[in-house]
């Protein structure tokens, strides 16, 4: 299924899954990751690759759930993206 613009805004408007609450990110064409911080301070970048099928970094082609990745970082700001299950030790 195509990511859409439309899909992208109503994602971008909660940073977390309905229901259970879990933490959501990006995942551009290019396989990045971004966060939704990320995602929602460059809106504007993304929506703008979405409608011109640009392959500029900033296409975004899915949201997920970080569910076990104690380790993945948003490639923009290179944050920690928050994980749903991860071990808060692995964490540090």
């Amino acid at each position: 299924m195509k990511y859409t613009v439309q899909q992208f805004k109503k994602d971008v408007c909660e940073p977390y899954a309905w229901p259970g609450g879990y933490p959501r990110y990006f995942i551009t064409a290019d396989g990045a990751a971004l966060s939704y911080k990320s995602a929602l301070h460059n809106q504007h970048l993304i929506i703008d690759s979405i409608e011109n099928h640009s392959n500029d970094g900033w296409k975004v082609v899915g949201c997920d759930i970080n569910w076990e990745d104690a380790g993945l970082y948003c490639d923009d700001t290179n944050e920690l993206i928050e994980s749903a299950y991860a071990d808060n030790e692995l964490k540090r």
